[in-house]
């Protein structure tokens, strides 16, 4: 059996601490295998945003994975966001694992971010071509028998949460993923939880997003996935901060 923990929008800047401390315990107490970031770690990309951070992921002592999300793009540096928009977010390679493979499975990141597009909001996704080949590519060269979590930061399509994603070249991501061996699809973004089947021309795909541990709350509380999987499969169960401090 192995178990993650997906976890998404943090927002070093805004974060809710007393969730991020509750998180921290959780990994302490129960040791999953991994933990999987779907991006918008900081508020607005500052320095001492990213450095939190690196420092709360080195406390976990488990593996971690992390996506860049529109929130980890600098916002006042125009030239850094145009130039080399990704630096910043590249800083935190030293506190993470990139290609975490366990066994049965690998997290294959699949990249929607974008430092400008031909519409007013570049916050919303986009699959680029050469992002999406990149992630097919990875996928394609896993051993057989390995199938991929792929982790990204919007979801690829919408998903009846209140926070819209509006990714371009979405649908088409998913219709090639279809065709591969895909486990589900995990993001963040759009600040809580969903758990669906998307249907696409070649069969569906599981699309899992977490919520947020952010002070920016929508219509759920802070909380995480927790992801088991076995031989039955995948199962998911939605990690809220309250819960678990009724239950206790």
């Amino acid at each position: 059996m192995i178990r993650l923990f997906h976890i998404s929008d943090v927002h070093f800047g805004l974060e809710d601490k007393a969730a991020l401390e509750w998180v921290a315990d959780c990994v302490a107490r129960e040791r999953p295998d991994a933990v999987a970031i779907t991006g918008d770690l900081t508020m607005r990309a500052r320095h001492r945003e990213f450095a939190a951070a690196a420092e709360w992921i080195r406390r976990l002592g488990v593996p971690v994975t992390v996506e860049v999300g529109n929130h980890d793009l600098p916002y006042f540096n125009l030239a850094e966001r145009f130039l080399d928009p990704y630096r910043r977010y590249r800083w935190l390679q030293g506190a993470v694992n990139h290609g975490i493979a366990l066994p049965g499975f690998a997290i294959v990141p699949l990249k929607t971010t974008a430092r400008a597009q031909l519409r007013l909001n570049w916050s919303k996704g986009r699959v680029g071509p050469s992002s999406l080949a990149a992630c097919l590519a990875a996928i394609d060269a896993l051993p057989p028998g390995i199938r991929a979590l792929v982790a990204c930061h919007h979801p690829l399509v919408e998903t009846g949460t209140r926070g819209k994603a509006l990714t371009r070249g979405g649908t088409r991501a998913l219709a090639a993923l279809a065709q591969r061996r895909v486990l589900a699809v995990l993001s963040g973004h759009v600040h809580d939880a969903f758990d669906i089947q998307h249907p696409t021309e070649h069969g569906p795909v599981r699309m899992i997003g977490a919520g947020t541990l952010s002070q920016r709350l929508r219509a759920t509380p802070a909380g995480f996935n927790e992801l088991i999987i076995d031989d039955s499969g995948l199962r998911v169960r939605l990690r809220h901060k309250a819960e678990d401090d009724f239950a206790s």
